[in-house]
């Protein structure tokens, strides 16, 4: 790799203090032309789908994102109106909180618990973590996940804000109101807030769809407020809507900016002169990097600890985004990019070795960022910085892996601000939408996650089935297939379900050899 090829292929955009090394990935000198066709027919479908073209034709929905951070650009008058005004009732609303106008009946609120999952989290996780306790002071609230259906992990949770539960603040954010795994953190709330004597009504908060369950719950009980989650924006590209905005606005982090950043990114990533636009590039990458097939991983490696859950981030943008069985055209096709990472230089302790030595079945996306901190460093050897060992941790990572031919690209930002985080998320939206039309796959439904909700529905009505078979013979023990075969389910499953309830002490297990000839009874 040559300083002339690097010279001739970075990209770098000081307006954005952004930059983009694709010097690392060897394709040949003709690529970029002979896939420039294809290019072009991605920027059409993009100024469409900005336009208001239907793009996702299961749900008859357009996906409009974009509009979040330029809502003039909204295909109609009514939708522009209605993003500008939910904009500022998020921010109406968060200037309240803080001034403790809208508050408690224990005083003004100090801890947000933010209920979600997939993208109802993932994004304002990422966020929650790039851009906290930055400058002078702290957060203005301190912030709190529920993001799965664990219930130790939401007693974690609940036992770290302890008894500032009375001044604790609750997002609940389910665009259908019926995501079970968000409903049962709500409920789950709900009942600790009961359970210390306190009202949740006066704590919680719903972004949720129109005419929703959890709207409709909401308005009945009298929540604090709701806040609209649109059917054109999807949830892994919901974090410019009051999705992403409302918690990191309690939280205290500029969010105007954010929208800026993300506006800046897409007007340069808007334009159809591909060596110009840097989502091409990036596309254009991941194309020949995997073979337009998915061939090698993304391996996501930030060196910056504020950037620890961009890769988590990623994974569901990506894969829930490219992971499609069929192409548009109904033809059977397998497409998707695996996507995994944690951050510099920690991996160089853990997984690099692989990557350096091991089977050659990635690409690296490094993220490079220049400002080591607010303020001035120590020096931990003379003129040498904990910095200088970052960045030169990351440089010798980099040629290491390129000697052994191991891929990579690099995002270089100026810093992690409000801005910058807003600028990347929105190039990474803009890269997956122009690969998606590449490789000729809708990247805007998601009919795999469907299927697995469906599933877990299968899953509970066994498991009542089962439960209710117990009890209509008390004192009766039965092996796993016994009971499957009493209710007409699967055995493998009811042994996964009757093992979970015995170590729930919710039914008793009488232990046997070979084990499948252990018994349950109620």
């Amino acid at each position: 790799m040559s300083w002339t090829r690097f010279k001739a292929l970075y990209y770098q955009n000081p307006a954005l203090g952004f930059a983009l090394d694709i010097s690392r990935i060897p394709f040949p000198d003709d690529f970029l032309a002979r896939m420039e066709p294809a290019m072009q027919k991605a920027f059409n479908e993009m100024d469409a789908l900005e336009n208001g073209a239907i793009a996702n034709p299961d749900e008859d929905r357009m996906v409009g994102h974009y509009w979040l951070r330029a809502p003039q650009l909204a295909p109609t008058p009514e939708l522009t109106e209605e993003i500008s005004t939910t904009l500022a009732r998020i921010k109406d609303f968060a200037a309240q909180v803080h001034r403790g106008q809208i508050a408690s009946p224990a005083g003004k609120f100090k801890e947000l618990l933010v209920i979600g999952i997939g993208g109802s989290a993932l994004g304002p996780q990422f966020v929650s973590q790039a851009l906290g306790r930055r400058g002078k002071g702290r957060d203005k609230l301190a912030v709190h996940f529920f993001d799965n259906t664990d219930p130790d992990g939401m007693d974690l949770v609940l036992k770290q804000i302890g008894r500032r539960l009375a001044q604790t603040l609750v997002v609940v954010i389910s665009k259908s109101g019926g995501t079970q795994e968000t409903r049962n953190g709500m409920l789950e709330a709900a009942a600790a807030f009961q359970a210390a004597g306190l009202d949740y009504t006066k704590h919680f908060v719903a972004v949720t769809g129109a005419g929703s369950k959890l709207e409709q719950t909401a308005q009945q009980e009298g929540w604090l407020a709701r806040f609209p989650m649109w059917d054109w924006v999807g949830g892994r590209t919901s974090e410019f809507c009051a999705v992403g905005l409302l918690p990191a606005a309690l939280q205290g982090i500029k969010i105007d900016q954010m929208l800026a950043g993300a506006a800046a990114m897409d007007k340069v990533t808007r334009q159809a002169v591909t060596a110009k636009n840097p989502a091409a590039l990036l596309a254009l990458m991941w194309h020949f990097a995997t073979n337009g097939v998915g061939a090698k991983d993304m391996v996501v490696l930030p060196y910056k600890d504020r950037l620890l859950l961009f890769s988590r981030y990623l994974q569901q943008l990506v894969m829930e985004s490219l992971g499609k069985e069929k192409d548009r055209q109904g033809r059977e096709v397998d497409q998707g990019i695996a996507v995994y990472g944690n951050k510099g230089s920690t991996d160089q302790h853990a997984y690099v070795q692989q990557l350096r030595e091991g089977v050659k079945n990635f690409f690296v996306t490094f993220v490079e960022v220049l400002e080591d901190r607010a303020g001035p460093s120590l020096e931990v050897a003379p003129d040498v910085t904990s910095g200088d060992f970052l960045q030169g941790f990351y440089l010798g990572t980099r040629d290491a892996l390129s000697e052994k031919d191991r891929w990579s690209v690099t995002i270089t930002l100026a810093d992690v601000s409000p801005r910058s985080v807003g600028g990347l998320i929105a190039l990474y939206e803009r890269v997956v939408g122009l690969y998606a039309s590449l490789i000729d796959v809708n990247a805007y439904h998601q009919p795999g996650v469907e299927a697995g909700k469906k599933a877990a529905s299968s899953v509970i009505a066994l498991k009542l089935k089962l439960s209710a078979a117990l009890r209509a013979a008390p004192g009766q023990a039965f092996t796993a297939e016994q009971l499957a075969q009493s209710v007409g389910g699967d055995p493998e499953l009811a042994f996964k379900i009757l093992e979970h309830l015995a170590a729930n002490d919710l039914v008793k297990k009488h232990a046997r050899t070979p084990w499948f000839e252990s018994t349950y009874q109620a």
